[in-house]
């Protein structure tokens, strides 16, 4: 097992590259499977939640090769129904085969998804649309199985925002009879991403990146060439990190128009947030100040970036308040930041933190994956050391984060124990 160890207190100063979108990466490379032809998809990030997308499609009968952050991957001879359920029960994303096996076989039998547990995510948004289209849907014994004759275009109205709901409805529609339409349908970066990739293989989407989205259905699709978008979360934790530290970091390979509720908020607080062309600029010279935050559906504050703006808080004078708008039960984290001597009060779906104290490291256990990037932050910034373990949890989002802490100054390893 693998832990971090962090001595805190020093600034992050330099610059870093931000990697693929761990958000876009998952739904593009199971997108694939509805292709049925080779692609190459492009800065895809190296995480473990990719390396276990690709060990599910390579059970199913993906032929992959993947060099660094490209890979290529050839879907012509997938089946559905070969997910082996130990895998899919470890990641959420792997929802997404639902959809992708009923598009291109009007079958798919999927194990119920895993990943971050921080909350009740149904997916009866993601049954609502596939029933809509004229399949048949069963959840029993463990298992997702929906079957269909034919698919056929449909109006479908969901009753809340979903990422998940969306991406699957589009997967499953790309080769539906007629034009489908997804009306309150999530509008983040990687809902675009991956509308972008279909439409390279020959799919027809518009809409995507409002809350309007429609698919005319088409016979067949191609394989094509793609580059994955930077991952606005791992550009967002960062910004924390440097924010918290009082560094100055510039940060490359990022879409700052995806950044403007997070850079925003970091406006608000006192920190100087500088937009160029394909990077931000975050310095802190000056105190913070607490701030009230709640996280929405895009373009609103992520909700994946929570627990990284909770810890900054924790830096920031006066009273912060963060609410929750999206998940249930996201705040299981705040019991690990206490430890440092974080004054939290967690009321509903409501965090109060009390900034201004000095705060010193602690052990501290990842308990999902953008927590543990939230006791990343709590551990640069504090005084003395930081252990964090079940790091596994940060591994599945974050591409080398030590090693690119370590190239901005942070005293900062990861160890065997």
């Amino acid at each position: 097992m693998d832990k971090i160890i962090i001595n805190g207190g020093t600034p992050l100063v330099g610059t870093v590259e931000i990697s693929g979108a761990k958000n876009a990466a998952l739904p593009v490379l199971v997108g694939t499977v509805l292709v049925g032809d080779r692609c190459v998809i492009e800065n895809v990030p190296e995480i473990l939640d990719v390396d276990l997308t690709l060990e599910i499609l390579e059970k199913m009968g993906a032929k992959v090769k993947r060099d660094h952050t490209t890979v290529e991957i050839d879907t012509r001879y997938v089946q559905p129904g070969r997910s082996p359920y130990e895998l899919v029960s470890r990641m959420r994303g792997s929802t997404y085969l639902i959809g992708a096996e009923l598009g291109r076989f009007n079958y798919a039998r999927v194990g119920s998804p895993g990943g971050c547990d921080f909350g009740v995510r149904p997916i009866d948004q993601h049954i609502k649309s596939f029933e809509a289209l004229g399949a048949t849907v069963s959840v029993r014994g463990g298992y997702v199985e929906a079957k269909a004759d034919a698919l056929v275009a449909a109006e479908v109205y969901f009753d809340m925002v979903s990422v998940g709901a969306t991406v699957n409805a589009i997967l499953a529609s790309v080769f539906a009879d007629g034009t489908t339409v997804l009306e309150n349908a999530a509008r983040e970066p990687h809902i675009v991403d991956l509308a972008n990739f279909l439409n390279t293989c020959g799919a027809r989407i518009v809409g995507a990146g409002t809350d309007t989205i429609k698919i005319k259905g088409v016979e067949k699709l191609h394989g094509s060439t793609y580059a994955i978008i930077p991952d606005m979360i791992e550009a967002g934790t960062f910004m924390c990190a440097a924010a918290a530290t009082g560094g100055n970091v510039k940060i490359n390979n990022v879409i700052p128009k995806h950044l403007d509720s997070i850079s925003a908020k970091l406006t608000e607080m006192g920190v100087f947030v500088e937009e160029l062309d394909d990077a931000v600029i975050v310095r802190r010279d000056g105190v913070m100040k607490g701030i009230n935050v709640k996280t929405q559906p895009y373009p609103g504050f992520p909700t994946d970036m929570q627990p990284q703006m909770t810890a900054l808080l924790c830096f920031a004078d006066g009273i912060g308040r963060v609410t929750e708008g999206v998940w249930d039960n996201r705040f299981r984290y705040v019991e690990e930041l206490r430890k440092t001597g974080a004054v939290i009060d967690i009321a509903g779906k409501t965090a109060t933190v009390r900034g201004g104290t000095a705060l010193v490291g602690a052990p501290m256990r990842s308990v999902d994956l953008r927590a543990g990037a939230a006791m990343v932050i709590m551990g640069l910034a504090s005084s003395g050391r930081t252990e964090i373990t079940d790091i596994h949890t940060i591994e599945r989002g974050y591409d080398n984060i030590v090693r690119k802490l370590r190239d901005l100054g942070a005293d900062i390893r990861k160890v065997s124990y």
